[in-house]
């Protein structure tokens, strides 16, 4: 059986744009102190573009800390995507971020879908163009 690994490295670049996305978005609720962006090379998903993860309840009492927020973007997949569905993808991750940013997840229905999505997109670009 062949070794599979996977490898991850912190991408301060994206995190420069999910910080715009959420300032544009009025996410006030994210606290970029603790959210990082890191991409992920080597997994075997040909599917998933991207994934956000948090801090359990139980780490981050057990480690004393507050909740942490991960954007992991897989890059064999997300790198492919034109760049429209680059920002709907990391809009749809800082959706699953509940206001309370307190280490768990907001679903996919009702909250974080295609429709949701596409709205959030809309008023990005519309509020971009009206800089």
């Amino acid at each position: 059986m062949a070794n599979h690994r996977i490898s991850y490295q912190r991408d301060t670049g994206l995190e420069r744009e999910v910080r715009r996305i959420s300032s544009v978005l009025g996410m006030e609720h994210i606290d970029h102190s603790r959210l990082a962006v890191v991409r992920s090379e080597g997994t075997k998903s040909r599917r998933v573009l991207a994934r956000c993860h948090a801090l359990s309840r139980i780490f981050q009492h057990a480690l004393g800390i507050r909740a942490h927020y991960i954007i992991e973007i897989v890059s064999e997949n997300f790198d492919r995507l034109p760049d429209d569905e680059k920002l709907r993808t990391l809009i749809h991750e800082l959706m699953h971020i509940p206001r309370s940013f307190g280490g768990g997840f907001r679903h996919h229905r009702p909250y974080v879908n295609r429709r949701t999505v596409e709205r959030a997109y809309r008023k990005y670009i519309s509020r971009l163009n009206n800089l």
